[in-house]
C-alpha cells in the first residue's frame, strides 16, 4: 500500500470511493508524493514540453559533428569552444529526460480489464505503476537520458592512450549515432499521449505546418551534418593513405600517423615532413590530375572550403546541402565508385521521397483545413450562379442573391453557429448563449425590464437573422413567424391600414428597435385556434442597410410566454405599450380624431350661438311693431324706420343661417374627404388570461 493509501486510510478508514475525495486527498498530499492523472492539464503542458525537449535534443545531437575540422595544412583538431557549448544545452537536455522518467514512475495508468466502458479506471498504486513502467519504456527512456557524449568527449577520451582527433572523431560519432535512435524513438509515445489527451498535437492549422517544416528541416540537419563529418572522415583517409606510402627508408624524412593531428604542430620534425611531403598535394580536391584517390560526393566539403570555415558559415552550408538533396531525392549527387558512398546516396534518395512526400501531404492538409469553407463558398457561389442562369432569373434579382450570399460570408465566413451550439450540451449552450446575446439583448428597451431568468431563456432560444438591404422581413397581411431585435443596421416600417386609400404610415426602426410584435399577443391567447393560425402583420418591414437581428421565432416566443408567468406583468405591458410602433401608431392616430372632434364641436357651438342671437334680435323686432300699432301719427315715421330695420335684421339673420348651414355642411364634406382612415386600437395582450 503505497503512501496516498495509507494516508487515505487514516484520513477515511478506507480507501477513497468517489473521484472527488480522491482529489481532496491530492490537495493534501505533499506534491512529492502525488499520483498523477494522465489526462491533468498539468501533464498534458508536460508532454508538450517534453516533446519540444526532444525536438531540441535531436537538433543538438548532430552538432557533435561539426567538432572535427582543419585546423592547419595536413592536420585536424577538435573544436574545443562548439564542445562546451554542445555539452552545456545537451546536459540541460538529460536533465529533462530524467525529470521525464521520475514523472513517469509517478502517472497513474488506466488498467487494461476496465477498458470496455468509458475512460476506464486509474491505477493509483506507485508499486504497480513502477513495475509496469520497468517492464515497457524504462529502457528506452534510460538510453535516451543517458549524458553518454559528455562522458566520452570529456572523460574516456582525454584518458585513452592515442588521444587524436580522428580517434574522438570516429568514438564520437558513433556514440551519438547509437543514443540518436531512442531519442527518436520516445518521441512517438509522447505524440500518442498528446493527440489522446487532447485529440491532436498542433491546434491550429497553421502551427501544424510548421510543425511538419521543423521536422523536415531537421532530417536536412541531421543529413547536412552527417555528410560533413563523412567529408572529414574522407579527407582524413586519403591523408591516412598518403602517409603509408611515406613510412620507409627512402622517404625522408618518414611519415608519423601522429603528424596528422594539429597536436604536432610547431614541432620540429613536423615541419620538417611537412616541407617534403606530396600528402597535402596528393589529397587535395582541386587537383584533378591524381585519379588514384576520389572523393566523389564529398569533394564540395573542401573546394569550397568549407571544412576550414567558421561554424556559423559551415552550418548554413551543410543545411543547404540536405535541403537541397533530400528535396531533389540525391539525383545531383556525383558519387564515386565505393560501395559505401553509393549505400549512402540510396540513402538520401529514399528519405528524400518519404520525408518529402510526408511533408508535402501533411503541408497540404494543414493548409487545406484553413481554405476549406472558403473553397466551399466558391463551389457553392458557382452552383448558385449557374441555377441563377439556368432559372433565367432577372439581372436585378440576380444581384440581390449575390449580394446576400456575400454578406453572409462576410459575416459568418461559412460556419454554421447553429449547428455548433445545438451539438453542445445544453448547460453549455446555455452559457454560451447568454455570453453572446444577453448583452445585446438588454440593449432593446422592452427586454431591459425583464429579470436575468426570463432573459436566459430568452437568449437560449434566439437565433442569427442577416438581411441585405432592399429585402422584405415582413409584408403586411402575410403571417408573422418571427420576432426580430435589430442588432446593426436600419429598417422601414409602414403600413397602409389593410390597404384602405388615403392611410400611409412609415417609421425608421434601428439598432434596439423591435418588429413583429403581434406575435406577443398571439402567444398570450390562450385559445386553441391560436396554435394553428399565426396573427397577420399589420405593416411592412424591408431593410435600408444591411441588417443583423436575432430572431425570436413563433413556438419559442410562445413557450416563453407559457412557462414565465412575469411575462404577464403589468410593467411589462406598459413597457410593450410604450415602445411598441404599433401602439404608438394607434395613439398618434386616436390622439388626431379627438383633436378633430374637438374642433368640430367647438365650431357647430358658436355657430350655434351667432344663431340664436339673431333669432332674438328677430323676435325683438315683431314685438314692438305690434306694441306700438295705436301709436300716434306723429310716430308713424318712426315705426316705419323702425320696421324697416327689423325686416332688414330678419333678412340679415336668414342669410345668416343659411350661410352657417353652407359652411357647416362644406366643413363636413371637406372633413369627409380628408378624414383619416379610422385606425382600430391594436388588440391588447390579455395578460392576466393565463
Amino acid at each position: 500500500m503505497n503512501h496516498l493509501h495509507r494516508y487515505a486510510s487514516t484520513r477515511f478508514g478506507r480507501l477513497p470511493k468517489t473521484f472527488s475525495e480522491l482529489s481532496d486527498l491530492r490537495r493534501e498530499v505533499p506534491w512529492w508524493n502525488q499520483v498523477l492523472d494522465p489526462g491533468s492539464p498539468t501533464l498534458t503542458k508536460w508532454n508538450y514540453i517534453i516533446l519540444c525537449t526532444c525536438l531540441v535534443a535531436l537538433f543538438l545531437d548532430p552538432l557533435y559533428f561539426f567538432l572535427p575540422v582543419i585546423g592547419a595544412p595536413g592536420c585536424m583538431q577538435i573544436d574545443l569552444g562548439l564542445g562546451i557549448f554542445v555539452t552545456f544545452f545537451r546536459t540541460v537536455a538529460d536533465l529533462f529526460f530524467f525529470i521525464h522518467i521520475t514523472i513517469k514512475f509517478r502517472t497513474a495508468f488506466v488498467a487494461p480489464s476496465s477498458r470496455v466502458f468509458g475512460r476506464g479506471e486509474l491505477v493509483m498504486d506507485r508499486k504497480a505503476i513502477a513495475i509496469r513502467y520497468l517492464k515497457s519504456s524504462f529502457i528506452i527512456d534510460l538510453a535516451a537520458a543517458l549524458p553518454l557524449p559528455q562522458i566520452v568527449i570529456w572523460f574516456i577520451i582525454p584518458a585513452s592512450k592515442s588521444a587524436t582527433a580522428a580517434h574522438a572523431n570516429h568514438t564520437l560519432s558513433f556514440i551519438v549515432l547509437l543514443q540518436y535512435i531512442p531519442r527518436f524513438l520516445i518521441m512517438f509515445p509522447i505524440n500518442r499521449r498528446i493527440i489522446k489527451t487532447t485529440g491532436v498535437v498542433a491546434k491550429t492549422a497553421w502551427s501544424g505546418a510548421a510543425y511538419n517544416l521543423v521536422l523536415y528541416t531537421l532530417a536536412s540537419h541531421v543529413l547536412g551534418a552527417s555528410w560533413y563529418v563523412l567529408s572529414i572522415q574522407r579527407q582524413y583517409e586519403c591523408w591516412r593513405i598518403e602517409c603509408s606510402k611515406e613510412m620507409n627508408s627512402t622517404h625522408s624524412p618518414s611519415c608519423n600517423p601522429y603528424f596528422l593531428d594539429c597536436n604536432t604542430v610547431g614541432k620540429s620534425a613536423r615541419n620538417a615532413w611537412l616541407k617534403k611531403t606530396n600528402v597535402i598535394i596528393n589529397c587535395d580536391a582541386l587537383n584533378d590530375d591524381d585519379k588514384d584517390f576520389q572523393f566523389g560526393m564529398f569533394s564540395d566539403a573542401f573546394t569550397n572550403n568549407v571544412a576550414s570555415s567558421d561554424f556559423p558559415d559551415k552550418y548554413f552550408y551543410c543545411l543547404w546541402w540536405g535541403l537541397k538533396n533530400l528535396c531533389s531525392y540525391g539525383q545531383s549527387i556525383m558519387t564515386s565508385t565505393l560501395s559505401s558512398e553509393t549505400l549512402f546516396c540510396i540513402i538520401i534518395c529514399i528519405c528524400g521521397l518519404v520525408f518529402f512526400s510526408h511533408l508535402i501531404g501533411n503541408m497540404q492538409g494543414y493548409l487545406q483545413s484553413t481554405t476549406a469553407r472558403l473553397e466551399e463558398w466558391r463551389i457553392r457561389r458557382r452552383d448558385t450562379e449557374e441555377w441563377m442562369r439556368h432559372r433565367q432569373l432577372p439581372p436585378d434579382l440576380q444581384d440581390r442573391v449575390r449580394r446576400f450570399v456575400n454578406y453572409q460570408w462576410t459575416a459568418t465566413r461559412g460556419v454554421d453557429e447553429e449547428a455548433i451550439l445545438k451539438s453542445l450540451p445544453l448547460d453549455l449552450r446555455r452559457q454560451i448563449q447568454r455570453h453572446l446575446c444577453l448583452a445585446l439583448v438588454r440593449r432593446v428597451p422592452f427586454f431591459a425590464q425583464m429579470d436575468d431568468q426570463l432573459l436566459d431563456a430568452i437568449c437560449e432560444r434566439l437565433v442569427s437573422s442577416l438581411n441585405t438591404n432592399d429585402m422584405f422581413l415582413v409584408r403586411e397581411g402575410d403571417p408573422v413567424q418571427e420576432m426580430l431585435f435589430i442588432i446593426r443596421g436600419k429598417v422601414e416600417s409602414s403600413t397602409t391600414n389593410g390597404g384602405r386609400t388615403g392611410f400611409y404610415n412609415s417609421i425608421t426602426l434601428g439598432p434596439g428597435d423591435f418588429c413583429g410584435e403581434e406575435l406577443l399577443t398571439w402567444a398570450l391567447i390562450p385559445h386553441s385556434d391560436s396554435i394553428i393560425n399565426l396573427p397577420l402583420s399589420t405593416r411592412t418591414v424591408k431593410s435600408i442597410t444591411e441588417v443583423e437581428a436575432f430572431a425570436l421565432r413563433a413556438w419559442d416566443l410562445r413557450y416563453v410566454a407559457k412557462q414565465f408567468k412575469r411575462l404577464h406583468s403589468k410593467k411589462l405591458q406598459h413597457a410593450f405599450r410604450y415602445y411598441s410602433h404599433q401602439w404608438r401608431t394607434w395613439g398618434a392616430c386616436f390622439i388626431q380624431a379627438a383633436w378633430r372632434r374637438y374642433k368640430r364641436k367647438k365650431l357647430a357651438i358658436e355657430l350655434a350661438k351667432q344663431e340664436q342671437l339673431y333669432d332674438d334680435m328677430y323676435d325683438d323686432g315683431a314685438g314692438a311693431e305690434y306694441e306700438d300699432g295705436d301709436a300716434s301719427s306723429s310716430d308713424q315715421a318712426n315705426h316705419a324706420q323702425h320696421l324697416g330695420i327689423t325686416i332688414l335684421a330678419s333678412k340679415f339673420a336668414k342669410n345668416t343661417r343659411k350661410g352657417a348651414k353652407k359652411t357647416v355642411s362644406r366643413i363636413n364634406q371637406d372633413d369627409s374627404i380628408l378624414k383619416m382612415p379610422k385606425m382600430f386600437k391594436p388588440v391588447e395582450p390579455d395578460f392576466s388570461a393565463l
